[in-house]
Parts: C-alpha cells; sequence; structure tokens
C-alpha cells in the first residue's frame, strides 16, 4: 500500500473523530444549553465579551466540526478551532491542572493540538479540499 493513501487514511480517520466531537460541541452549545446558557456560563468563568464569545465558539465549533468531517477548509477551520481550544485553555482550563475530571486542561489541549495539526498537514486524499483543489490544479493545466 502506497504511504501516501496510508497518510490520507490516518487523517481521515482523525478528522472524522476530531470533527465529530467538535460538532458535538458546538451543536451542545446552541441546542442544549443556548447561547444565552453558554454566555452565562462563559461569564462565570471570566470570559471576555461571553455572549460574542459564546457565539464564536458555537459557530466555529458546529462550522469547523462539519468541515473537518467532510475536509473542507481545513487549514482554516483548524486554525480557528485551536484558537477556541486555547482560550478554553487559558481562560478556563489551565489553574485546574491536566485532568479533565478536576476541570483540567487535558480534553482542549488534545482537541487544540490535534486541530492545529490537521491544519499544518491538510485534509488529506479523502475530502472535499483535495477533490477541489485537484480540479483547479487540472483546470490549471
Amino acid at each position: 500500500m502506497n504511504t501516501g493513501i496510508v497518510s490520507s487514511i490516518g487523517i481521515l480517520v482523525a478528522r472524522i473523530g476530531l470533527g465529530i466531537i467538535f460538532l458535538a460541541h458546538g451543536l451542545q452549545k446552541f441546542r442544549v444549553w443556548g447561547i444565552d446558557g453558554t454566555a452565562a456560563s462563559f461569564d462565570g468563568m471570566g470570559v471576555p465579551a461571553p455572549t460574542a464569545s459564546a457565539w464564536f465558539a458555537a459557530i466555529v465549533e458546529t462550522v469547523g466540526g462539519a468541515a473537518l468531517i467532510l475536509g473542507a477548509l481545513v487549514p482554516l477551520f483548524g486554525v480557528l478551532l485551536f484558537a477556541v481550544m486555547a482560550g478554553a485553555f487559558f481562560v478556563a482550563h489551565i489553574d485546574n491542572g491536566i485532568y479533565v475530571g478536576d476541570g483540567g486542561y487535558e480534553l482542549v489541549l488534545a482537541l487544540g493540538v490535534g486541530a492545529l495539526m490537521l491544519a499544518a498537514v491538510g485534509a488529506g486524499k479523502f475530502s472535499v479540499d483535495s477533490v477541489l483543489l485537484g480540479r483547479r490544479s487540472r483546470v490549471a493545466r
């Protein structure tokens, strides 16, 4: 098997796994807690501009999670998702240690660096990005 195919399968699995988690967390902010509830929670954690931050996090996690699953605009959404997780890391979790059971940062760290890794390596062969970039390359020739 071609190592490019193996790498693209690994990227596909990572994209789908991270995408599902981000999508679920974004939808939770919209459908379970609501933006008002999310903003109130953010306010209690000391997040600056809690309502704007709640909207930003909910939109980036929902749209970004779906984009990772599809492999669309992965470098852009990887960076945006990393930024959301970096905010969560520094504002809400860093003082609680590493363990998520203690309110720590292990989940946001794993999600954030995973999203950043995808931003760096791209969406892989099995993605919307690959199809669109491949078409553009063929048209340019």
